[in-house]
């Protein structure tokens, strides 16, 4: 896959990134929050098949800046960033999880900037997010004689204090959890995490939330959501009661697929995508 790399002028900080692909120009926004992003690789190589794909680590881990606010406003301004500096005037914002719950975002605040939003499994826009129902979910995805050792894991990764051998504990823990099929789990990637952008970014995101849900009834641009049907994040809970606060937004189910849905189901968010674009035309 032939990538070119950039590194875009943030307000506070540069943000790192490739663009691949060809076609209409996409903003890809990984999940989290405060991950690295080499874990949407096959995502990304899926996209680029059909559009112009422009993918950024977001701030709290190099090659990005590692220092920040790592607040929800700040997010969506260095997505504008990147946005001026490939001189894009209008994109389509795409993000998995943490990053689709920044497209709701998103779509509040930079309308003018975007053609649409698809969110991946996101967490949601009304209530909670369902963020309290997934989390219970995935604990109940571990082996019983191993819940416990998660849940203590998972309060120290919340709070910023777990090491980086805790957190790859914690991840091995989980990763099954994922996905639909137990026996078609993604091979886990190097997961790399900034621990002040996590805590940062999900306190954040979280006092957020009700002013979130106020302004989703104005969303005006295109929104589509596609969710896996065995997701840890409840489809219905989290993107689908999102996608019905949004006028004209919809919903698509993946039969059988996890959070990661187009590693279970290949092609599914770039058929939703072009769905997205053909609809919009």
């Amino acid at each position: 896959m032939e990538r070119t790399d950039f590194v875009a002028s943030g307000t506070d900080g540069d943000l790192g990134g490739f663009v691949t692909g060809a076609g209409q120009p996409v903003l890809l926004a990984h999940g989290g929050p405060g991950l690295g992003y080499d874990h949407l690789s096959t995502l990304v190589e899926e996209l680029a098949a059909g559009f112009r794909v422009a993918y950024y680590q977001q701030r709290g881990l190099p090659p990005s800046t590692t220092t920040g606010a790592f607040t929800v406003a700040e997010a969506v301004g260095d997505a504008v960033a990147v946005l001026d500096h490939l001189g894009w005037d209008r994109a389509w914002f795409v993000g998995h999880s943490w990053g689709g719950h920044l497209g709701f975002h998103v779509a509040e605040a930079i309308p003018d900037r975007l053609h649409g939003v698809l969110a991946v499994d996101p967490l949601g826009g009304v209530g909670d997010g369902a963020a309290e129902a997934f989390g219970a979910e995935m604990f109940a995805r571990v082996p019983a004689d191993r819940r416990a050792r998660a849940e203590a894991l998972d309060e120290k990764d919340m709070n910023g204090t777990a090491t980086p051998e805790e957190e790859a504990e914690t991840w091995d823990l989980v990763w099954p959890g994922y996905f639909g099929d137990p026996s078609h789990v993604m091979p886990r990637p190097e997961m790399t995490v900034s621990p002040e952008a996590h805590v940062g970014l999900w306190n954040d995101l979280k006092a957020r939330l009700p002013d979130l849900e106020s302004g989703l009834g104005d969303i005006r641009v295109p929104v589509g959501v596609v969710v896996g049907e065995r997701s840890p994040m409840p489809p219905d809970r989290a993107g689908g009661a999102t996608a019905d606060a949004i006028p004209g937004a919809w919903v698509e189910v993946v039969d059988g697929a996890g959070h990661f849905v187009w590693w279970e189901r290949p092609g599914s968010v770039l058929r939703a995508l072009r769905r997205l674009a053909d609809e919009s035309a």
